[in-house]
Order: C-alpha cells, then structure tokens, then sequence
C-alpha cells in the first residue's frame, strides 16, 4: 500500500470511533459476499517499492502474515476474503464496483483507534501486477507486485 493510502487511512480514522466504523448492520453483510466474488484477482499479499517479500511478509499455515515486528511504513496490504490488511489497519470490503477500467473498493477500516469508511480505485495488470490509483486523475497509479496467494 502507498505511503499516501497509508496516510488517508491515519487521517480518515482520527476522528471516529471503532464502534461507528463497525456498526455496520445486516446489509453489509449481503453487500460483503457481493465483494468477495469480485475480489477473486486481488487475494494474497502485495508489495510496492524495491523491499523483498521476505521482507515484509511471513508464511504461514493460513497463509501470509506481516512479519514481526510490523514495519508500520511498509506500502503493502494483504486481501484475504473479503478482507484487507495494511500494517496498521484492518478493513472489511464492503462493495466492488467497475469504475472505467478500474475498481473502486469501499472499505470500512479500523486500526486500534478509531474506524472510518475509505475508498480505494486499483486495477489488475495483464502482467500479475496490481495498481492503487490516487484518485480518478491520476494516470499513473502505484505500482504492487504479488508475494502470495
């Protein structure tokens, strides 16, 4: 995950609390299940920049995992389900939609402060790649390679 996600997630949930990032109700429950069968490309752990996977990420049982202790700068995330995990937050995809040749997930993350509400644009490379767009202007997008599925 970029630095400047990472920094509209610290920024966004400053100012609410867990509890309304969380209460959330049945119908993100049906809006959830819509998302996981979207996400079927992005699952695993993703990296930007030039740190190895090893890096950053460990191997487990289920799967990879941040490696201890957590570089909380580390521009990665990993998506599990309909999860996404960066190294300081925890978020539930809540929709997947189209938008032009990318996709905007709606994200609802909490970190050990506070929950918030975040909105991602990222399309998947004909190479394996996967790009995590500024907003809808920026043409160039950040860059992450896969370390896992």
């Amino acid at each position: 995950m970029s630095f400047s996600m990472l920094e509209e997630i610290k920024m966004g949930v400053a100012g609410f609390t867990i509890a309304a990032g969380l209460g959330l109700g049945l119908s993100a429950a049906a809006s959830g299940a819509m998302a996981q069968s979207s996400l079927a490309g992005y699952q695993g752990a993703w990296l930007s920049g030039t740190a190895e996977c090893a890096e950053v990420y460990s191997s487990g049982g289920k799967g990879a995992s941040f490696k201890k202790p957590v570089d909380i700068f580390a521009p990665a995330f990993i998506v599990s389900g309909n999860r996404l995990r960066t190294p300081q937050a925890s978020c539930r995809i809540k929709s997947v939609r189209p938008n032009g040749d990318r996709q905007r997930l709606v994200l609802d993350c909490a970190n050990a402060v506070a929950g918030n509400e975040v909105r991602v644009l990222m399309a998947l490379e004909t190479d394996g790649s996967l790009k995590r767009y500024f907003n809808e202007q920026d043409t160039t997008g950040t860059e992450y390679r896969r370390c896992s599925q």
